[in-house]
């Protein structure tokens, strides 16, 4: 079967200024080149896709095939694309045999080797406390080893413990209206793709969380997307253009992330959630909100849940709270929804692991006290980022969301993805801010998770000050290894 072929506009389209007009030329074919790895490490070439022929894709752009011939060639020899003799060259990562590995500077699993600080994720190393629930999860274990250990919905004793920690948030709920998922990712996947028939709008804020696009793409939907505005004093939900795009373009579904939005921390307040609300039920638009980041408030209180306010699907996880490499998360909804949900999972999986929904249940139950030592910890790191950043790189402003994980950090030029691209050799990796939005936006932007020990975090912005010191002067010369994003 031949690969699937991305068309020369759509390509054109991803690559934008890729250029880079206003900095000291480069070769062509180099900036090219760069511009093409990243679109790949981001997801937005997938592996295995072909490129479009030299001539097609140099008349689309309004340059010599030679310099397409020769930005194909440097993507060959640093290993983003595969060729076979009488095949079109497919998209792939650098040190893999058709995307099966990963490049040099990464491990099996993607993870940075040392030297390297890795910003491309935004999820913390577990708790203590995770260690020893796994303990006495082990311990718990046996009564469970006589059954058949599957279930598509999760372990009673899981989905008890989230009901009840929404109830303690404010929002009555049985266990019945919980489905455990293999994280929250998952939860999204499978309730976007319930919701989202093709063709169908789904609103989501811009930026969003990237897995949020590819979700809904895959679904066959259409990306709605509304700007949240960033400026401080008026950093925020626009309510009036999401009213504006709801009567507009009519979506069936709403995807936010009301609770220290990813990437921007942000988070929306009682009347937003109310308005909203309101605005989903006059529209008959399925609201769909992901809390995966709820406990994390580092400033002040939340405003109670989206549930408080009406019909709402809600998404949880205990991954950033606790630790990403447990992959649990659940989905909140009506009873009928849930069973609809667990129908369209079980063709593909027969649930969530036995242990780690143990280990989760266990943790739920003291997840006050550990909630208040995670938010600790990110108080101090995100303090020694925004030291480091006014030090190091004082040209630059972020937004001062009021918890999560990261900073949404704004540059005075428009040079994220060249930064990508050449981070990895300042010993930082980070994913260029256009991969949390639509049409090659946000090049200004960066997402800088404060999930590391202070000092490795001086030591990112200690790299990025000097990379972004090497674009700036149009001194850009490397390519990126792939990153990961979570």
């Amino acid at each position: 079967m031949s690969a699937p072929i991305v068309s020369a506009p759509r390509l054109t389209r991803d690559l934008a200024q890729w250029r880079d007009p206003g900095h000291r030329p480069r070769p062509a074919f180099r900036a090219l080149a760069e511009r093409i790895s990243v679109l790949a490490q981001d997801g937005r070439l997938p592996v295995g896709v072909a490129l479009p022929g030299e001539r097609d894709l140099a008349a689309a752009l309004q340059v010599s095939r030679t310099t397409v011939a020769a930005a194909y060639a440097l993507l060959r020899e640093r290993g983003y694309l595969d060729s076979r003799q009488g095949a079109r060259s497919t998209v792939a990562l650098p040190g893999t045999a058709l995307g099966t590995a990963v490049g040099s500077r990464f491990g099996p699993m993607g993870e940075a080797q040392s030297g390297v600080v890795d910003l491309s994720y935004a999820a913390p190393a577990a708790l203590p406390a995770v260690g020893e629930a796994y303990r006495e999860a082990v311990a718990l274990l046996p009564e469970h080893l006589a059954g058949h250990g599957l279930g598509v919905v999760g372990l009673p004793r899981l989905r008890q413990a989230v009901a009840a920690r929404y109830t303690a948030r404010g929002v009555p709920t049985r266990p019945e209206q919980i489905l455990v998922t293999h994280g929250a990712q998952q939860a999204m996947t499978l309730v976007i793709g319930l919701l989202t028939a093709p063709g169908d709008r789904v609103l989501v804020e811009h930026p969003t969380y990237p897995h949020t696009i590819e979700a809904i793409t895959a679904a066959g939907g259409r990306v709605a997307p509304v700007a949240l505005t960033t400026e401080d004093g008026s950093a925020g939900w626009d309510l009036d253009g999401i009213r504006a795009a709801v009567r507009q373009l009519s979506p069936s579904l709403a995807y936010l992330l009301v609770d220290h939005h990813n990437p921007t921390g942000l988070a929306l307040d009682e009347a937003g959630r109310r308005a909203i609300m309101a605005l989903g039920r006059s529209a008959r638009m399925t609201v769909v909100v992901d809390e995966s980041l709820t406990e994390l408030a580092l400033d002040a209180p939340l405003a109670p849940p989206m549930a408080a306010f009406g019909p709402v699907i809600s998404i949880g996880s205990a991954s950033k709270p606790l630790w990403g490499g447990l992959r649990i998360g659940w989905i909140r909804a009506d009873e009928a929804t849930i069973v609809r949900l667990a129908t369209v999972r079980a063709p593909r999986d027969l649930g969530a692991p036995p242990l780690e929904q143990l280990v989760t249940a266990l943790l739920l139950a003291e997840i006050d006290d550990l909630a208040e030592q995670r938010r600790a910890q990110l108080r101090v790191r995100r303090a020694a980022l925004v030291e480091a950043l006014a030090e190091r790189l004082p040209e630059w402003r972020w937004v001062t969301g009021s918890g999560g994980l990261s900073l949404w950090t704004q540059m005075p030029l428009p040079v994220s993805s060249r930064l990508a691209a050449v981070a990895g050799g300042s010993g930082v990796a980070v994913t260029a801010g256009p991969r949390f939005g639509i049409n090659g936006a946000f090049e200004h932007w960066l997402r800088l998770p404060y999930v590391h020990e202070p000092e490795r975090l001086r030591q990112a912005v200690s790299g990025l000050a000097d990379a972004y010191a090497t674009v700036t002067a149009g001194a850009a010369t490397g390519l990126r290894e792939p990153s990961v994003m979570v």
